[in-house]
């Protein structure tokens, strides 16, 4: 298994009408992650939990359509509570309202992550969402831990800054620094980089919790990345909308996507050349998702990316 993916499903589907009739995609940045790298040619799992229902079995179908298989068959078994309610907008931009499903529990258990599975995967990913409930916190916090201990390379997402748990987004911060010494590869988009401080504290933050490359995706437009003490900004292509759902987990699965297929598996075999490779190979596949406005259609492949990557 090249990554091994943690988090929660989300459903996405228009305001005001019924989900079982408008259902559209699974979504998510473990998800979107996963499905990127599966579509760029890796063994890609997916350890969440989706309902034994129309639509848990909606969402295992499109995963495995695009190459995603879960990692743990009895995962299945319980209900999906988080729905992603979008509005796309004439100039592409998509706002989201997240709410619950009452009377029903997804989150991951700590039992759910199984010492095999991240043995035997190269690059374990989270998003700082799994964190939301605590055995969700505690199986996120596992596997995170598990494959620093074990020398995977620890790929972590902090994202959804307007969802807090409990009401209080800086038990949320805390609880998000306290997973980075397990994290060797940070993404953080730009709305959301204030969970960590601000721009201005990565250099800090990373040298603090010893983090190798931290990537500031913005919204379609590129990203900044901060490695080796430089920072140095990596402009998107061909641009012809401001965002699009999936697009920042677009890119960090084509970079996850790129550092397997150099054969990186191991934090100190990173390099500059290595890291804005792996970063020119995201912002394709994150560029290519903007131009296409979509989600998980829109994700590209790795014949995609390259044909993008040759153009002028």
């Amino acid at each position: 298994m090249d990554l091994y993916s943690i988090g929660e499903m989300l459903i996405d589907f228009t305001p005001g009408n019924e989900p079982a009739s408008y259902i559209r995609n699974p979504g998510g940045a473990p998800a979107n992650a996963a499905i990127a790298a599966a579509r760029s040619g890796l063994l890609a799992g997916l350890c969440t939990s989706v309902g034994d229902d129309d639509f848990g079995r909606f969402l295992v179908k499109t995963l495995e359509e695009n190459g995603v298989r879960a990692i743990n068959p009895r995962l299945c078994k319980r209900a999906v509570t988080t729905l992603a309610f979008v509005t796309l907008a004439p100039d592409g931009n998509r706002s989201f309202t997240f709410a619950r499903k009452p009377g029903a529990d997804m989150f991951l258990e700590e039992g759910d992550v199984r010492e095999e599975d991240i043995q035997n995967s190269a690059i374990i990913h989270a998003g700082s969402f799994s964190l939301a409930a605590p055995t969700a916190d505690a199986a996120t916090v596992k596997a995170l831990r598990l494959g620093h201990e074990l020398g995977r390379l620890v790929s972590f997402d902090v994202n959804y800054r307007n969802v807090v748990w409990n009401d209080d987004q800086s038990s949320c911060i805390a609880r998000v620094r306290e997973i980075l010494p397990y994290v060797d590869l940070l993404k953080v988009s730009d709305e959301e980089v204030d969970m960590v401080g601000g721009e201005d504290a990565l250099p800090g933050l990373m040298t603090e919790f010893d983090i190798a490359v931290t990537v500031e995706t913005l919204g379609g437009a590129g990203a900044r990345v901060f490695f080796s003490g430089e920072r140095w900004d990596v402009p998107s292509r061909k641009v012809t909308c401001v965002d699009a759902t999936g697009a920042g987990d677009a890119f960090w699965g084509g970079f996850l996507s790129s550092l397997r297929i150099q054969g990186i598996d191991r934090a100190d075999q990173l390099t500059r050349e290595t890291v804005n490779r792996a970063v020119q190979y995201g912002n394709a596949s994150g560029g290519l998702c903007v131009q296409k406005k979509g989600a998980i259609p829109a994700l590209p492949t790795r014949a995609e990316i390259e044909a993008f990557l040759t153009q002028d």
